[in-house]
Parts: C-alpha cells; sequence; structure tokens
C-alpha cells in the first residue's frame, strides 16, 4: 500500500469505532451496479460537513486490493443486502471486495492558490506513479512520469483494473476563480485520465460544485451527476436522515423533535418525475422524499449534548454575504423572505457551477444550495432556509448597516400586502 495506492481500511476503521457511526454501506450495492458499465462515472457534489470524506474512505476501504476489509464489511449493512442485478448476472454483496486497486487522490494537496495548475498536474502525475511503480516494480513501464501510461502498463501487468477516488475534485474552481486558462487545462487532464480507459473499473469523484459547465469543456460529459439539486439514486447517502437520527437520539437519550428543529431540512427526493412515469402503468409516488440533516452537526450536538451552530467555517462562511451584496435582482429582500419563512422558485438550470459566473439572482441561489445555505424543493423548484443553524448563519451575515434598506423594504412589502388583504376582507364582509 501507498499513499495514493490502496491507502486500506485504517481511515474507515477509525470512522467505525467513533463513538458516533452511522452505516452507509449500502450504497456500495448501487457503486457494484455500475462498476465496469457505462455509467462507471459517478460525481458526487455535497456541502461541507455532509460525510463526502468518510464515504471516500468507505469505497477505498471496500474495493482496495489488499486491504483485507471481510471482517469489518461483513458487520455493516451491506452484507445484508440483496444480490445486485448487472448484465443479467446476480452479483453478491462482496463481488468487488478487495478487487481492484484504488488510487486515491485529494485535489487540494495540489492545487495551491500559489501555484500554476498546470505545475501541479505534472506534480501529480509523478507522485501516483511513483507509487505504482513502487508497488509493481516488474511490469513494463513506458514512461513513468505519463500517469495514464503507467496504470495501463500496472494494469496489463496485474490484470487488475483501477478504480479512481477524487476527493475536493472542484479545488480549482474554488481556489482559482476566475483562472479560465487553468480550470480548461485541469478538466482536460481529467478527461484525458479517466475517459474510456480500459485500466479503468469505476470512476468517484467529490466536491461541493457539480461539474463545470464551459462549452465544448462541459465537459467530463461522461459523468452522471448526484447533486443536492439532483440526487436522484443517491438521495438517501447525501447526509443523515430523519431515521438515522432518531436511531442517535434514542441511543443517546436525546429529544429526536429538538434535534430536528435545528438541523433538520434539507429536502432530497429520488421519485421519478411525474410527467415520465403517469400513463405508462407506474406508480407516480415511487421512490421516497428525504428529510437530510448534516452529520457533523448532528454528531457534534449528539456528543456534547449541546443544541448549537456547529457550521464550518471555512472558505465559504464569507461567500455568504458576498454573493448576497451582489442584490442581482432583489437578491437582499429575497434572502429577507427566506429569513422571515418564506419560499421562492428558482431556476438552477442557468448556474455554471463555478464561482464566479453570475448573472442573475437565481444563479447565486442556486450557489447557496450547493453551499448548504439553503434547501431545495425539486419537485416545487423552490429554496428556504433548512433549520435554525443555517438561520443563524443568515441572521450573521445580514448584521450590517448595508442590510437595513433591504430589510425595512421587505417589512413596508409586507406591511402593505397585509393592509391590502385586511381590506378585501372588510369590503367581501360589507358585501
Amino acid at each position: 500500500m501507498g499513499k495514493y495506492l490502496n491507502p486500506g481500511k485504517a481511515a474507515f476503521e477509525r470512522a467505525v469505532r467513533s463513538e458516533v457511526f452511522v452505516d452507509k454501506t449500502r450504497m456500495l450495492a448501487f457503486l457494484n451496479s455500475v462498476v465496469g458499465t457505462q455509467q462507471q462515472y459517478v460525481s458526487v457534489s455535497r456541502p461541507r460537513r455532509f460525510g463526502k470524506t468518510m464515504a471516500i474512505s468507505m469505497v477505498c476501504a471496500y474495493y482496495g486490493h489488499g486491504a483485507d476489509a471481510r471482517e469489518l464489511f461483513s458487520q455493516r449493512d451491506i452484507a445484508g443486502t440483496e444480490p445486485v442485478l448487472v448484465g443479467g448476472d446476480e452479483l453478491p454483496w462482496d463481488a468487488y471486495l478487495g478487487a481492484f486497486d484504488v488510487v486515491r487522490v485529494v485535489m487540494t494537496d495540489f492545487l495551491k492558490r500559489d501555484a500554476r495548475p498546470q505545475d501541479a498536474l505534472v506534480h501529480l502525475q509523478r507522485l501516483v506513479a511513483r507509487d505504482i511503480v513502487r508497488c509493481y516494480p516488474d511490469a513494463d513501464y513506458l514512461d513513468q512520469e505519463d500517469l495514464v501510461q503507467t496504470m495501463e502498463d500496472a494494469f496489463y501487468h496485474t490484470g487488475r483494473r483501477f478504480v479512481v477516488v477524487v476527493d475536493e475534485w472542484d479545488a480549482i474552481f474554488r481556489m482559482r476563480k476566475q483562472d479560465r486558462a487553468g480550470q480548461e487545462a485541469y478538466l482536460d487532464f481529467m478527461r484525458d485520465w479517466l475517459k474510456d480507459k480500459e485500466f479503468l473499473a469505476l470512476a468517484y469523484i467529490t466536491g461541493i460544485l457539480p461539474i463545470k459547465k464551459y462549452g465544448e469543456h462541459s465537459a467530463l460529459n461522461m459523468f452522471d451527476e448526484y447533486s443536492m439539486t439532483s440526487p436522484k439514486t443517491l438521495a438517501e447517502y447525501a447526509g443523515f436522515t430523519s431515521d438515522d437520527v432518531r436511531r442517535i437520539c434514542e441511543d443517546k437519550g436525546l429529544r429526536f423533535d429538538a434535534m430536528r428543529d435545528w438541523y433538520d431540512g434539507y429536502r432530497l427526493s429520488n421519485r421519478p418525475s411525474r410527467e415520465l412515469v403517469d400513463g405508462a402503468g407506474a406508480d407516480a409516488g415511487d421512490g421516497r422524499v428525504y428529510e437530510i440533516y448534516a452529520p457533523l452537526s448532528v454528531v457534534s450536538a449528539a456528543r456534547y449534548r449541546r443544541l448549537e451552530n456547529y457550521w464550518s467555517r471555512t472558505e465559504t462562511y464569507e461567500a455568504l454575504a458576498e454573493y448576497i451584496r451582489m442584490d442581482f435582482d432583489g437578491l437582499k429582500e429575497a434572502v429577507a423572505l427566506l429569513m422571515d419563512g418564506g419560499r421562492l422558485r428558482v431556476d438552477t438550470s442557468t448556474y455554471q457551477n463555478d464561482m464566479a459566473t453570475f448573472h442573475s439572482r437565481d444563479d447565486v441561489l442556486s450557489l447557496l444550495i450547493h453551499l448548504g445555505y439553503l434547501g431545495f424543493d425539486d419537485e416545487r423548484e423552490e429554496v428556504f432556509v433548512p433549520n435554525r443553524e443555517i438561520m443563524a448563519e443568515f441572521a450573521s451575515s445580514t448584521k450590517a448597516a448595508e442590510w437595513s434598506g433591504a430589510l425595512a423594504a421587505y417589512e413596508r412589502s409586507k406591511e402593505l400586502l397585509h393592509a391590502t388583504l385586511s381590506a378585501g376582507d372588510r369590503r367581501r364582509a360589507e358585501a
């Protein structure tokens, strides 16, 4: 095992041994169903604090050659799942346990703010290729500084395909917001590394943002995306579900209703589109709607037995106030409405999936969904403030004097609406 090749099971073992652990290993059954198919490219975007890194450690432990993780997974939920049907074959839960060489890369380790992305990608290739050569020194390598060639040579030597796992895959779009040339070079690298490669069994990438839309670079078009606006099959794995949190509260002797009030509210659905299933003999109610909680907040509240704001104030904290200041199309008043418990319809289709390209209020609101500051109802296409924890973030970010005008304007609008409705009621009563 190496730093990048087959990192093993230790990270997932630490998660399992933690004071609060929620078993999400059933997600592996879904991944097994796409291994070695046209759908083997999986992109998962979630806000910070939503368990992306834990899921990655699970993927590495399960698929990694030499991880010796059978006992670890035989005690998890994945071991009780039904076989998945792939190409007419039934695959048991352990069909791919330890079956592949796993390459894991955390892009923030390479894409530094003071380094050219092009140079960072050269460095990444050298380090990962070196791990592979050290593990399989007897393979016939043509160019040990070319990562794609090195992985291909190793595959022909071992006969074992690769699972490639990339964490923080979108770092370049957050850290180098205006570097279009660097971003395009990065997307080209990712495509050349992963697309249509015989040595690949599965590509699993995670980040905060969905895949950047860039004309012909729009890019990594081989990926199926599972995001906060379109979670599809992976909706229940986006965070903790209400059932997960209820079990934690029962185990810890805590009040579920209080936990729900503070941390619930992200509404994700895997239901089919009604237009697609109506008249086709299927029930449009198939699937489920999940109330999703941010795992870090729930775990912290359960461990410390305190209801507090556990939001992680990373680079996205200042983003909330910064983006709202843009005030596209009356954005400040829209935020005031949301803070008052209202909802807004949003068109998320125009958002370019970066942190620099905004043309409308809807683009900014779409970003705030992906950052975790807003919940999204995909059936109604509406945004809302999900819970008390996030409301505290909005309250903190709107205290500046510049907000007084927008908040006052919203209050005047409410008063005018109330007066109009009251007058209408009086006229109807008099009639």
